[in-house]
């Protein structure tokens, strides 16, 4: 049976979903009123936990059981590439392609980032444009560059500053 949460944070209220087999849904921004946090179960508590460290900036990798449910293999490719994404780094979505060996495919990752059920834990902010630019992110660009500022402070100001070099590849 799923459950859910709404928890306060410094971007707006989160979403948090998933049963005992793993966390299946984030929100980012939802209207919904805070959750009242009595008794919440161990599989969300972790989530809640994990997701208040990391706004405290204390916590840099997620550790959950997560839950992708019937979603394309593809798609779970590219979110399991997304996910080892260095905190505070960016790819581009042709080196998602290049390094799941679909070197062509970089619309269809920026497409599987798209659908990605699970912000900031599978972190697709940190997925940018081949040219550094802040391109794609469902909960729109100020928020984007707000979870990288976040991660990486002052860094980020500008969208060229975005950009990797190839060889700090995932």
């Amino acid at each position: 049976m799923s459950q859910h949460i709404v928890i306060p944070s410094p971007i707006g209220n989160i979403y948090v979903a998933g049963t005992e087999n793993g966390i299946s849904r984030i929100q980012l921004m939802v209207e919904a009123p805070v959750s009242e946090q009595d008794e919440i179960p161990s599989f969300l508590k972790d989530c809640v936990d994990q997701l208040n460290e990391y706004f405290e900036g204390s916590r840099k990798e997620f550790d959950l059981q997560l839950d992708f449910g019937d979603a394309p293999d593809f798609h779970k490719e590219v979110w399991k590439m997304v996910k080892i994404i260095p905190y505070g780094r960016t790819r581009t979505y042709g080196e998602i392609a290049e390094i799941i060996d679909h070197q062509n495919a970089f619309r269809a990752v920026g497409h599987a980032n798209g659908m990605n059920p699970l912000p900031i834990v599978i972190p697709c902010h940190r997925v940018i444009g081949k040219d550094g630019s802040l391109t794609g992110y469902y909960y729109g660009l100020e928020l984007k560059r707000w979870l990288l500022s976040h991660e990486s402070p002052g860094q980020y100001m500008r969208q060229g500053d975005l950009i990797e070099d190839l060889q700090h590849a995932v």
